[in-house]
């Protein structure tokens, strides 16, 4: 009873975490490509702080992992988080975000830090 309890937790963790628009579609995005600090920042028009914070409450839970390179830190889908399937059968209900990659190699920003 009391797994039962904690996964009922956990996966309500992770269902608020995600129900916020902004996370949501980050972690759409990193389904489909990593994608570095500043990409978000243009993307989301927000504070390189607000998107660490951000990013930081879904790498807490595992959900994201980070990578260095360089000076930069790259993020992506952490495919073996406890959560992954839960995430992976979600995004199916979430439209793509290739149009925001299109979009930052249009402007030229989507290659400039790694």
């Amino acid at each position: 009873m009391i797994i039962e309890h904690e996964s009922l937790k956990d996966t309500a963790n992770v269902l608020k975490l995600l129900g916020d628009k902004t996370r949501l579609s980050m972690v759409s995005m990193l389904a489909e490509q990593e994608c570095c600090v500043c990409e978000f920042v243009e993307i989301f028009e927000m504070s390189q702080p607000s998107i660490s914070q951000h990013l930081r409450k879904m790498r807490d839970l595992g959900i994201v992992r980070e990578q260095r390179k360089g000076q930069w830190v790259v993020y992506s889908l952490n495919t073996l988080s406890e959560y992954y399937l839960l995430i992976r059968e979600l995004l199916k209900h979430v439209p793509s975000q290739q149009e925001k990659f299109d979009w930052l190699e249009k402007k030229g920003l989507r290659i400039t830090c790694y």
